[in-house]
Parts: structure tokens; sequence; C-alpha cells
């Protein structure tokens, strides 16, 4: 690695550490750029043994020595900055030691995604205009830890790479394989064409409960999740296979999305 301590919060070589915490920017800044942002040692450690290759990583003194464990014989520029410069540069106190700023990989095909999974019955989820960074990584982290073999967002939806989502998903982010789906919704016809039945999360009129998809055991499902607030988009709602519901008690009456998906991804596993 190549150390450089860095004394200036203006110094252009951190512009891709630059106000972190402005949300808009970001979603901009990052994807044009090619760059993502991994936080935490385990993060960055688990981007690393998917394959992606840090631009550069950020830290301060005393981190060093484990940020060297960490990249190994990567040749990385490493900068080295003070507490303060560190919260006047990203716009938050960096508690966690060290952040890496990654190449962001190509996002994979659809079909190519699709054609790469064997597993015996697979099940895919898909996330239409999430737009809490939260919700999504906690999405990501049930579809790791519940056998989901794929994660499809729509064009509306938040970025699975944006700092947030990657930290709540404890990098699982980077093993689950997930792309975007542009053609939306008019993708369900390559889901349904791949041989997937395809069942919205919803409180619609005329759902089954998800305990009647289970007893139907689709042999490929495709589970659709909709927004925090308005749920599935009715042009949406038109073209699935199955609309379901979880059965609520004590007058509640549905999840938040992502308490929703793990129910959904374990019921179905």
């Amino acid at each position: 690695m190549q150390l450089h301590h860095l004394r200036d919060a203006h110094d252009p070589v951190l512009d891709d550490y630059r106000s972190l915490t402005d949300t808009a920017l970001r979603r901009v800044r990052e994807p044009a750029g090619g760059l993502y942002i991994a936080e935490s040692a385990k993060v960055i450690e688990r981007a690393l043994q998917a394959g992606h290759r840090p631009r550069s990583v950020l830290t301060q003194q005393k981190w060093t020595d484990a940020v060297a464990e960490l990249l190994g014989q990567r040749d990385v520029p490493v900068y080295v900055v003070t507490d303060e410069v560190a919260e006047l540069l990203t716009g938050f106190a960096v508690h966690r030691g060290v952040m890496a700023a990654m190449h962001r990989p190509e996002p994979a095909r659809l079909q190519h995604l699709l054609s790469q999974i064997d597993t015996e019955r697979p099940r895919i989820a898909v996330l239409e205009g999430l737009t809490d960074h939260t919700n999504v990584g906690a999405i990501f982290r049930s579809a790791a830890a519940l056998g989901v073999d794929a994660v499809l967002v729509s064009p509306t939806c938040a970025d699975p790479l944006y700092r947030r989502a990657v930290r709540v998903s404890m990098g699982t982010v980077f093993q689950v394989p997930w792309t975007r789906i542009d053609r939306w919704p008019a993708g369900i016809d390559d889901l349904r064409s791949a041989g997937y039945l395809v069942a919205g999360m919803t409180l619609g009129h005329g759902a089954i409960t998800l305990d009647d998809l289970v007893a139907q055991s689709p042999e490929r499902l495709a589970l659709i999740f909709g927004t925090e607030g308005d749920g599935i988009r009715p042009e949406t709602d038109r073209l699935l296979d199955r609309r379901v519901t979880i059965p609520m008690m004590g007058g509640v009456d549905s999840l938040n999305v992502a308490a929703a998906s793990a129910v959904a991804f374990y019921a179905t596993r």
C-alpha cells in the first residue's frame, strides 16, 4: 500500500469521500463516477473477497496496521487523516476506523444472471421503487441468510451499493447476485419466460396468504416487494401471477418491507 498523510480536507485526492451524508449528491456522483464507498474493515474484507477492486482507502494513523493486513499485497493509496479532517471531509464522525472507495463492478445482464442460477427451486426477489437504503440493505442481508438466489432492483429503487445499504447488509450485498431490471414492469415477461411464477407481496384485492403460496410450491418463484408507503404500483399489480399477503394479528395491517421480506424468504425456503 502507499501511505499518504494528509492534513487538508479540501485536497482533491479526497474527493471520493467528500460529503458522504449528502444522499442526493451521492446518488448521482457514485454511479456516474463508477465507485461506491465500503465502510468498516469487515465490509471491505467482504468486498475484496467478492473480487471488487479498491481505488483508495481513508483511515486514521491508529488503524494503518489493520489496513495493511486487510489490503495484503495490493498496491492501493491509503490516505491517513486526523479524526477532525475525516469529519470535515465526510460530514460525520468516522468511528469505524477505515473506509474505502471501491470500483463499482459492471452490472450483470438480466438474462445472464438468471442463467447462472442452478439451484433446484430457485427464488429471486424484486425490489420495486424502495427509497430507504436501510431497507434495501436489510433485505439483502435476509436474502443472503435465507438462501435467496438473486435480487433484482427496479430503475427507481435505491442503490444497493450506497454506503448505508452496504453497511446495513454487513457486506452481504457483495455475495447475493443482483442487477437492475431496466424494463419495468415489462421485465416481468422476462421472468415469466424464464419459468418464474411472479408473486407480489400486497394487501390488494384477491391476495392469497403466504401459507397458500407455499402450499402451491412453485418450481421457480419471483417475489416482488413494493415501496415503503404505497406498495406495488398498479401497473405492476396487473401483471402478477399471484397476489400474496402475510396474515396479521393484533390490529396490525402490515409489516415493514424489510421484515416482510424476511418472513417471505423464510416461508418459501
